[in-house]
């Protein structure tokens, strides 16, 4: 693995980070974080009340190209949604009401800006 996937992943997982200690200081309970199944990964898992929330996390080290959140493709938002399903039948949770939020990290360490989008894009594929 080269130094810039190595470097892209120590971001990726800096921003992960940065995105749970935003959502725990709120109020949300982690269940789970980088589940995998066939259908693709859920960076986090975690309830808030009776809601179980399925959260993609997107970072930029800088906003000069955008708000990170604008880049959870329509595909993206599929594979999600599918892995979700996988995630609440493999848990019993299918009576608990769900969401889909993206949180956006833009920066490193603790100037890191952390926007977290309630309801970002919804199950309708």
């Amino acid at each position: 693995m080269g130094r810039a996937a190595v470097d892209r992943q120590g971001y990726g997982n800096a921003a992960e980070a940065a995105a749970v200690r935003f959502l725990e200081e709120r109020g949300y309970r982690i269940r789970a974080r980088n589940f995998r199944c066939r259908y693709g990964e859920l960076d986090i898992v975690a309830e808030h009340g009776n809601t179980v929330c399925f959260v993609e996390v997107r970072m930029r080290s800088t906003a000069v190209w955008g708000d990170p959140s604008h880049t959870v493709s329509f595909a993206k938002q599929r594979r999600v949604v599918k892995a979700a399903l996988h995630y609440l039948f493999a848990y019993d949770l299918r009576e608990r009401m769900m969401r889909f939020d993206v949180v956006s990290v833009v920066g490193h360490g603790e100037k890191a800006t952390v926007e977290h989008l309630p309801n970002a894009f919804d199950a309708g594929m």
